[in-house]
């Protein structure tokens, strides 16, 4: 079994992307023998009101009865949008989203901000894991108006310090994966997922020696990265790198236990 932890819906406004429904990302799982996504609309990054773009999702997953079985969403929250406390509630209650993501860059806050800190407090007492993004496109050839810095793992710590005992999915590593010490402890005692999608992947036995093989997990970051890469990431691991049952915990078995699936 193989369950993509990383994968969109919706619109991307600079650039052009394919596949952007349910019913895209369901043919593109049968095609590549995934069994489940979860999954986030891409229209929750830049519309004012994020809630619009998690009832878009819950109104399609909703048409067909089968997808509800194999599409995990996550709600887009904006913490410093006036009412995000009703959105969360919504969709934890009503929509039926598993786990929340936040896009401080694109909504301009910081990660310390207060409304943050607030809202990360919120998810872990109903049990929603946090999911971050180190990058969303290649900054190298995006249009001007999207956004050109990236993060670096150690620019997700700020709120890992101050909500330790929350759940927290870190996406697309694409960035430096450098934490210093004291850092690097508290991040592997935390309850963190990292995905297979980013560029920073390319030593995945290297990566699971540093922060423990049960953070991570198959993710693909599609539509805007390849479906394929992730996948391979897990498979030309060798034999000594990984056995049968951490392949299997990193094909789907780490996103199960975390998510609680």
């Amino acid at each position: 079994m193989w369950i993509d932890s990383n994968a969109y819906i919706g619109h991307w406004p600079f650039r052009q992307v394919r596949n952007s429904t349910c019913k895209d990302l369901v043919e593109r799982m049968d095609a590549n023998g995934i069994s489940a996504s979860v999954l986030t609309n891409f229209n929750g990054i830049f519309y004012k009101d994020t809630q619009a773009a998690n009832r878009e999702t819950y109104d399609e997953i909703k048409t067909n009865r089968k997808w509800k079985e194999r599409l995990i969403p996550f709600a887009v929250i904006n913490p410093v949008y006036s009412g995000w406390e009703r959105d969360l509630e919504e969709s934890a209650t009503k929509l039926g989203m598993k786990g929340v993501r936040i896009f401080p860059k694109y909504h301009r806050y910081n990660l310390d901000h207060s409304a943050c800190i607030a809202m990360v407090k919120k998810c872990r007492d109903m049990g929603l894991p946090i999911g971050l993004t180190l990058r969303m496109v290649d900054s190298r050839p995006s249009s001007w108006l999207d956004i050109s810095n990236e993060w670096r793992l150690s620019d997700i710590m700020p709120i890992v310090k101050a909500v330790p005992d929350a759940k927290f999915m870190v996406l697309n590593l694409s960035g430096s994966t450098h934490l210093e010490k004291e850092d690097l402890e508290l991040f592997k005692k935390s309850d963190v997922f990292m995905d297979t999608s980013g560029r920073n992947v390319l030593d995945l036995a290297g990566l699971m020696e540093t922060f423990g093989k049960e953070k991570f997990g198959f993710g693909t970051h599609s539509p805007i990265l390849d479906y394929k890469t992730g996948a391979l990431r897990i498979a030309s691991l060798r034999e000594d790198e990984a056995d049968a049952k951490t392949r299997e915990d990193l094909q789907s078995g780490n996103i199960k236990r975390f998510l609680g699936l």
